[in-house]
């Protein structure tokens, strides 16, 4: 069967090979096996309380939806404000969505992680989260990175030549970032921490833009964050999965390599595999 699946695969790899039409595609660097295994997995269950933004870690002038997984800054003048996950994790490497409309962002539209210590609310228009040292962001709208008050670089770079990314990786040393507007960022967002690595990082279009932020401390619960200067905003939060740092199991490997092939048309494709009908199930998407 192994050889059977092979040979069918090798004359369906140029047919369900996707081309990324996405502006993203070319800042995109390798992701690691485990991260990669992740991005094609079927998430968890809707409820799972790390997908809620908590209720008393926030700013008073966010409003938080009955079931937390959506906040909305109220029309507020003169004021930065923040909001933070309700669950944090201090290990493993794991996955949130941040669905964060454009058109709703304004100025100072910030997502990232943070400790529990987090300032929250402050006067004026800034960077809230990346405004200390116990919280990172990246400003969407002009793709600046934020840490200890200060402006690091502009993220993703131009051109990254890493090749690994997080859950394994660290990003090129001396990467430079290339002249240029920023690159418009769509409304979903996927936030990367290795918690084992220290390591955060942000997948867009489906693009792995690699390494954003290094050295977080390790041990220490970071919580998924956002802050935002604009009245009306809506954020929701979602978490997708996690993994260990043990590396990823055959089985997985080997669905992986199966669903790269087939591309976006696997939903359509898997029923002609030469798999019995329970592993073609199990290569279905479930999102």
């Amino acid at each position: 069967m192994g050889l059977t699946l092979s040979v069918w695969m090798s004359g369906m790899t140029d047919a369900g090979r996707a081309s990324s039409s996405s502006a993203l595609h070319t800042l995109a660097v390798p992701a690691s096996s485990r991260l990669s295994v992740m991005l094609h997995s079927s998430p968890v269950g809707a409820g799972d309380a790390r997908s809620h933004w908590s209720s008393s870690h926030c700013s008073p002038h966010f409003l938080l939806s009955p079931g937390g997984e959506e906040a909305t800054r109220t029309p507020v003048e003169q004021s930065s404000d923040g909001v933070r996950a309700e669950k944090g994790v201090s290990s493993g490497l794991h996955l949130w969505e941040v669905l964060w409309s454009p058109a709703h962002r304004g100025s100072h539209a910030v997502v990232g992680v943070s400790g529990d210590n987090c300032p929250l609310q402050a006067s004026g228009y800034n960077a809230l989260l990346g405004g200390d040292l116990q919280s990172w962001g990246w400003e969407l709208g002009t793709n600046q990175l934020w840490h200890g008050g200060q402006s690091l670089r502009r993220y993703p770079d131009v051109r990254t030549t890493t090749t690994q990314g997080v859950g394994g990786a660290r990003p090129e040393a001396g990467s430079k970032t290339g002249p240029g507007s920023a690159v418009e960022i769509p409304e979903r967002v996927l936030l990367v921490l290795d918690a084992d690595a220290g390591t955060l990082g942000y997948v867009v279009d489906g693009c792995f833009l690699g390494v954003a932020f290094q050295d977080l401390p390790r041990g220490v619960k970071l919580f998924p964050a956002v802050s935002s200067v604009r009245g009306g905003a809506t954020i929701r939060l979602r978490y997708l999965n996690g993994t260990t740092r043990d590396p990823p199991a055959l089985m997985a490997l080997c669905s992986l390599t199966i669903r790269r092939s087939l591309g976006p048309h696997r939903k359509t494709l898997t029923n002609t595999l030469p798999l019995p009908p329970v592993l073609q199930q199990y290569l279905l998407p479930n999102h």
